[in-house]
């Protein structure tokens, strides 16, 4: 199998329960690297307000990798406040050029110090650590990469770490590093939940439970299903509340990224230029107007279909549309099961979600990245790390 295309030629898995299987995983080839992201203080960012923030460089963290990647397949996984990606040998040095653009782009346009590294899969395997891969088939728009073996978990904690981070790190060259944020969009209000409450979920098993990881992710799954429905119960993004913004302050971030260096009057120009798109997008949507490129009376649907609410990358990761009785019925759960040191866990509410987007073709490629408001997975993973403390 050819290195570069590895990833695009593996099966896809069409039930997400496929995912605790371990023999659906294979190895990632050992020339190959994982880029990661993280913003340092995100946390605090978070608790004051810029949460908005924080996602949006997250996705600008993938997009611009893509971009570089063109039709080739890049397995990735958004994290909230940060993103991983696995990158081949010969797209390598374009992605690290893309990170350090995004580096400069959080300083310049956000005041946010955004670390960007990257680790060899050759050093996690030295490590004892393995990076193992499957590809879920999320919709006909959108496969989702789900790793397992820690090594994914393992190469965030070496960028982080104050010594190992200055190893890993991507060194600027002197070049005026840059990247394509196209296909980036930051459209859309936030959702309100349709029962009263968005939980954003962290679930990971214990290390002395590993040998039993799959099946006790598999009961944490059916006790998910069986507490809150199937998955369109589950999700959080329906298309009664789905509705696209005008709002000028609510716009002004994607226009950040897309003018970032630009003059006054090129980003007064950006938002109007989305504003008029924005518009006539909810006109064609309302009035179900089918054109030879897109249907947008079932765009919605189809951008419904490719979100990626749910996902695993050495640990579960959701974000659930419920209500405070159920919210109690899944703590009690996974409360005992840390008791019992199967797992630890971290979980935060609010009463809505947010979604950004990376859309390529209106009627093609296309994902939706959705947190919980307020903090989702920042919070939800401060809360994990308090148990783990404890």
């Amino acid at each position: 199998m050819n290195s570069e295309n590895f990833y695009s030629e593996l099966p896809l898995l069409d039930n997400f329960y496929d995912i605790t299987e371990p023999k659906n995983f294979v190895d990632v080839p050992d020339d190959w690297c994982i880029l990661v992201t993280d913003i340092r203080g995100s946390t605090q960012a978070v608790e004051a307000g810029l949460y908005k923030d924080v996602n949006l460089l997250g996705a600008c963290s993938i997009v611009a990798v893509l971009n570089v990647a063109g039709k080739t397949e890049i397995p990735f996984v958004f994290g909230g406040d940060g993103a991983s990606l696995l990158i081949g040998p010969q797209l390598l040095p374009a992605a690290e050029e893309a990170m350090l653009a995004v580096q400069k782009l959080a300083k310049n346009s956000f005041s946010f110090d955004l670390r960007v590294g990257s680790v060899p899969v050759k050093t996690l395997l030295s490590a004892n650590y393995r990076v193992k891969i499957a590809k879920f088939k999320v919709s006909e728009n959108y496969s989702q990469a789900i790793f397992t073996g820690g090594g994914l978990t393992y190469a965030a904690d070496l960028i982080k770490d104050p010594v190992a981070g200055n190893i890993y790190s991507i060194k600027n060259p002197g070049i005026s590093a840059k990247a394509d944020f196209s296909g980036l969009e930051c459209r859309w209000q936030d959702i309100p939940s349709k029962y009263g409450e968005i939980v954003t979920l962290l679930v990971m098993v214990r290390d002395d439970f590993c040998q039993q990881s799959h099946q006790i992710y598999k009961n944490v799954l059916w006790e998910i299903e069986r507490i809150f429905g199937n998955e369109n119960c589950l999700n959080p993004i329906y298309s009664e509340n789905l509705k696209l913004t005008l709002n000028s302050s609510k716009l002004i971030k994607e226009t950040q990224v897309m003018t970032s260096g630009g003059t006054w009057l090129e980003r007064q120009m950006y938002l109007s230029k989305i504003q008029l798109e924005t518009a006539l997008g909810s006109l064609l949507m309302n009035l179900k107007v089918k054109t030879q490129e897109v249907d947008w009376g079932v765009y919605k649907n189809s951008a419904i279909a490719a979100t990626d609410y749910r996902k695993f990358d050495d640990m579960l990761r959701m974000v659930i549309a419920g209500n405070g009785r159920q919210r109690s019925k899944l703590t009690e759960y996974l409360e005992k099961n840390y008791r019992e040191g199967k797992l630890v866990y971290g979980l935060h509410v609010s009463d809505r979600a947010l979604m950004t987007c990376l859309v390529f073709e209106r009627s093609g490629r296309h994902v939706h990245f959705v947190d919980g408001a307020d903090g989702g997975y920042t919070l939800a993973a401060k809360d994990m790390k308090q148990r783990m403390q404890d």
